[in-house]
Order: structure tokens, then sequence, then C-alpha cells
């Protein structure tokens, strides 16, 4: 009689690599709040600050050691950008499914390098875009897919704050993978990607505008289509005044005024899968053709989905939330962005037709 092949335990044990502002507030909580994912290990120098959240889950400064855990099916990075590529590398190598935040890697090179041998590891690899869930956007999307405003001809994505005073941390110093392009630019580039698909050229105007600023701060792109524009804005020096979301289309007008409340519900302490979380009163404003303004539900946030997408995917074969080469195209267009700004030139994409036709 042979022997039958075991079942695999419905558990995924999980690594969070890093534990600052992102792994506390975004990946601890969507981890812990998805049945079927333990959080296991926890690769962070400050084992008190872990241990305040989670008494239970164990804390390594050795990030080896939190990869090559025995009980750890999945890793998450969630530290410096720099550190993504080498630490998704080192994860992968040790056979393990990978989640990488964004912004996937700093180069396209490296992204190729992490596909290819994701596939050669047949370990699945994942990019952390969790705006694809967030409240605002899924307004946009589900009233531009239902054709409320026609064809669409233009459309403005803007994340706008108010932060005049350069801090001392890591993602406003002069070093690799810092700036507010590589920081919010990801989350702009990949909800546009989702409702039109890769653009023709790129046009960009990057730069830094507070005094004392060593990395960039306001960034201004333009994503050209054949027949429509979108434009992607951030800065940190709007006060007021600003939008997230404006489409304009042949039968009528959308604008979504405020953003997603998902990321200040969980710096308040509300929890996933509470009676608020991920509910947003702020109506999508509707004009049609004869200018009368209508008010619109805005549906229920719920970045959790992308947790939930990762666990289907390894036990019960379903698609990945956002695969590796849905990452590539939008470091593409980051980099176009940035090479744009540099030469004041239109840019193409350096995607090859073969990676143009699976995105396609």
């Amino acid at each position: 009689m042979s022997e039958s092949t075991p079942e695999k335990s419905p558990r995924l044990g999980v690594a969070l690599i890093g534990y600052g502002f992102v792994g506390k507030t975004m990946h601890a909580p969507f981890i812990t709040a998805t049945e079927g994912l333990e959080l296991v290990v926890v690769a962070s120098s400050n084992s008190q600050k872990v241990h305040n959240d989670f008494p239970s889950v164990q804390v390594t400064d050795s990030v080896d050691a939190a990869i090559t855990h025995p009980d750890v099916d999945l890793v998450v990075i969630a530290s410096p950008n720099q550190t993504h590529f080498p630490l998704a590398k080192r994860a992968l190598e040790a056979k393990k499914h990978v989640v990488v935040d964004k912004p996937f890697t700093l180069n396209l090179e490296d992204a190729r390098e992490l596909i290819n041998l994701a596939t050669q590891q047949q370990c699945l690899l994942s990019v952390f875009q969790n705006r694809r869930w967030d409240s605002d956007f899924l307004a946009m999307k589900t009233y531009i897919e239902a054709g409320k405003i026609g064809k669409v001809v233009h459309f403005e994505s803007h994340i706008d704050r108010f932060r005049p005073k350069v801090l001392d941390r890591w993602r406003e110093q002069s070093q690799p993978g810092s700036g507010l392009w590589f920081d919010i630019g990801p989350h702009l580039v990949d909800q546009a990607l989702q409702l039109f698909g890769l653009p023709e050229t790129v046009e960009a105007n990057i730069s830094l505008l507070r005094e004392g600023a060593q990395a960039d701060d306001w960034a201004h792109v333009i994503l050209n289509y054949p027949n429509h524009r979108v434009i992607l804005h951030c800065s940190m020096m709007t006060a007021g005044g600003h939008l997230r979301f404006v489409a304009h289309g042949t039968e009528g007008s959308l604008v979504k005024t405020s953003p997603d409340q998902q990321e200040p519900q969980l710096l308040a302490g509300i929890l996933p899968h509470s009676e608020q979380w991920g509910k947003d009163s702020d109506e999508t404003i509707y004009y049609p053709a004869d200018g009368k303004k209508t008010l619109l539900p805005t549906p229920a946030g719920d970045q959790c989905l992308f947790y939930q997408g990762i666990y289907n995917a390894l036990r019960n074969g379903g698609k990945n939330p956002v695969s590796g080469l849905e990452g590539l195209a939008v470091m593409a267009v980051i980099d176009a962005a940035f090479k744009a700004s540099h030469s004041g030139e239109r840019q193409t994409l350096a995607l090859s037709p073969q990676e143009v036709s699976q995105l396609d």
C-alpha cells in the first residue's frame, strides 16, 4: 500500500522583516487579521517595541535567522527601500514565499532578477500594493468601469501632504531609494496601471522644493495614452485645497475629495474587520453631462484583502494579488519618470515586447 501524501497545514507561518512605521502600522495588523496566517517571528533591533504589540511573537535582530526560521513559509520585507532587493533575494534563495513592500526594487534589473529567481525556486513573489483596496480608488474604478462618465479623457491622482520641515529620517535623506517619488509614486502608478494599462510615454518634473531638502519632495508626472492623459502628483507642501481624484470623460466628471481612511484608522487603534473598518463617509461627486451635481456612495476599502489573496494563492491555488511582473511594470514607470525629469524629454517604458505582451 502506497503512503498517502501528507496534507499541507492550512496555517502559514510569517516572518516580518522590519518593524518601523510600515511594518508596525500596516503589515503586522493585516497579517494577524488574516485567517490562516500566523506572525511567527519579527526581525527588529527593538524587541520591546514588538512585544508591546505582540507579546508571544519571537523577535530576533538577525534577518537571516528570521528568514530561515523552520516555521516560516512567507517572508514579508518591510525594511528600508534599498534593502528590498537583497533581502527578497535571500528569502527566495531559502525557498520562502515573499511579499515585498513598495517600491518593489530600485531598478528594473533587480526586479527582473527576483522574478526569475522566484520562478526557478517555485515560490510566490508579490508586491504590497495595498492601495488597490482603498475606498477612494475603488470608487473611481467602480464608476469608471460602469461607464458613468463615458470614455475617460483626463484623469488626475493626487497624494499631497503638508510637511514643510525636513525630518532626519532615511526617507528624506540623500540615499538610494529615498524621496517622495519612490515613496508615493508606486501607489499612484499602480492605481493608474490598474485602470488604464501601460502608457505610451511618460513626462515628469521631480523636484526638491523645501528648504534644506536632500531628496525629492514634489513630483508631477504625466502618462500619455493615445486618447487620454493621466496626471500623477505628490507633494509635501500642500496645506489644503487639494483633491484625491478627478476624472473627466465624454459624458461627465467624477471627483473624490478626501482620501481613504484605513491608515488613519489604524493609527487611531481601529482594527481590521471592526464595525467602522474601511468605511468612507466622503461621497464621490458626479457631474453628468448636464452639469447637475450628484453624490454617489463610496465603497468601503479593505486592504486586508491583499493578505487574504496571498493566503488564497498559496493554499487554494488562487491568483497572486500583485504579481512580480505587475511590480516590474510599476518600476518601469517610476524609472521613466526619473529619466524624463532629468532629461526634460518624454520617455518610453524600458520593457521588452514579451513583458508588454504578458502585461496586456
